[in-house]
């Protein structure tokens, strides 16, 4: 994070994250651990690699309506996030890139990095894959997976709608929903 006190998403996106919708400012501009609640439905690819990349990933069972909890941490660097969908946990750890990945956000899933550029686009957060390494070690860009991944607001909420494919793959899983602010976790 770029200046103390400052959020994640402030440091990259500046002043840029006050053209949002309030959800969308809500979710990232807020300080310390929160939580968020909603529901999602899951499409999953059903391909053999599509299979194989869902579990490696831990990334939710095809299912409609199902409840979601999202949990942000701020920690030295970064913030986690740990989002259970239905019975699948994911957990990433996103931080400002440095270097050529500047102004980019990193997600870390594991071994595997991605650099999303986050692109205001209307009332939609956008998120384009730029580059992705797996153990620091740059892996090709036609390989890159891709998908149309934005946030935004529905009926006052925030909304999410997430899609992971890969080129020679096709679709690995696509979850859409909404979360709202639950109660206070700690203060950080």
């Amino acid at each position: 994070m770029s200046e103390p006190g400052g959020t994640l998403y402030r440091a990259i996106l500046g002043s840029a994250l006050d053209a949002l919708p309030a959800p969308v400012r809500a979710l990232h501009d807020g300080i310390g651990t929160r939580r968020f609640t909603g529901s999602a439905s899951v499409r999953r690819g059903n391909g053999l690699l599509a299979r194989l990349l869902c579990a490696l990933f831990r990334f939710p069972d095809t299912a409609s309506d199902v409840a979601v909890s999202v949990t942000f941490a701020q920690e030295p660097g970064g913030e986690r996030w740990t989002r259970t969908i239905g019975r699948a946990t994911v957990v990433s750890f996103q931080s400002a890139g440095t270097g050529r990945d500047r102004a980019l956000l990193i997600e870390r899933f594991g071994l595997a990095a991605f650099a999303l550029a986050l692109i205001p686009d209307g009332d939609r957060l956008r998120f384009v894959p730029r580059r992705w390494s797996i153990l620091k070690i740059p892996m090709p860009g036609f390989l890159l997976p891709v998908g149309e991944s934005f946030e935004t607001e529905r009926d006052g909420r925030f909304a999410f709608d997430i899609t992971v494919s890969v080129p020679l793959v096709g679709l690995v899983v696509a979850y859409r929903g909404t979360l709202a602010p639950a109660e206070a976790v700690r203060p950080s």
